[in-house]
C-alpha cells in the first residue's frame, strides 16, 4: 500500500490501496481490501498546522527607568571639570568620554596599549597617577560617583 500526502507516504506490503477521506475534525484512511478487518488498529492522521497568534498591539511599552551603572549620578567637581560641566551622568557614558579623550589625544603606550599615559586633565581624576592600566579605570572613576 502506498499512501501520499503532501511529502509524506506510507508503504505497506499487503498490496492494499488506500485513500484519504476528509472528516469534519480530521483526515482518515479507508482502506479498499478484503484485509480492511486486519488493520482496524489504524489510527486517524491528523494534520498539524501552527498558527501565530496575533498579539494585542500595546500603546507603547513603559519603558524601565535606569539602574546600577545606567542611572546618571552626581560626579565630583573634578569629574565635572573633565567632562565640561555635566553635573550628572551615567558610569557608561562617563567611561566612554574618557576612552574619546584617550584615543583622540593618542594616550595609549605604542608598546603596550593596555597602558594609559595620562595627561594632566587626566592626572585630576585618575589619583594623579602618570600611568594607568585600562583595567584600573573603572576603580580610580569609582570615588568621583557621589551617591
Amino acid at each position: 500500500m502506498a499512501v501520499s500526502l503532501g511529502s509524506f507516504s506510507i508503504f505497506s506490503s499487503a498490496g492494499e490501496t488506500a485513500s484519504f477521506v476528509k472528516s469534519a475534525s480530521s483526515y482518515s484512511i479507508k482502506l479498499a481490501s478484503p484485509l480492511a478487518a486486519h488493520h482496524a488498529n489504524l489510527r486517524t492522521v491528523r494534520m498539524v498546522t501552527f498558527a501565530t497568534a496575533s498579539k494585542p498591539v500595546a500603546a507603547e511599552p513603559k519603558k524601565r527607568e535606569p539602574r546600577g551603572i545606567m542611572k546618571p549620578r552626581r560626579v565630583s567637581p573634578e569629574m565635572q571639570a573633565f567632562l565640561g560641566g555635566i553635573a550628572e551622568i551615567p558610569r557608561t557614558q562617563a567611561l566612554k568620554l574618557i576612552w574619546a579623550h584617550i584615543k583622540e589625544n593618542n594616550l595609549q603606550d605604542p608598546q603596550n596599549k593596555k597602558v594609559i599615559i595620562c595627561d594632566e586633565k587626566l592626572k585630576n581624576i585618575f589619583a594623579g597617577k602618570d600611568r594607568v592600566g585600562f583595567l584600573e579605570i573603572a576603580g580610580l572613576i569609582s570615588p568621583h560617583f557621589l551617591k
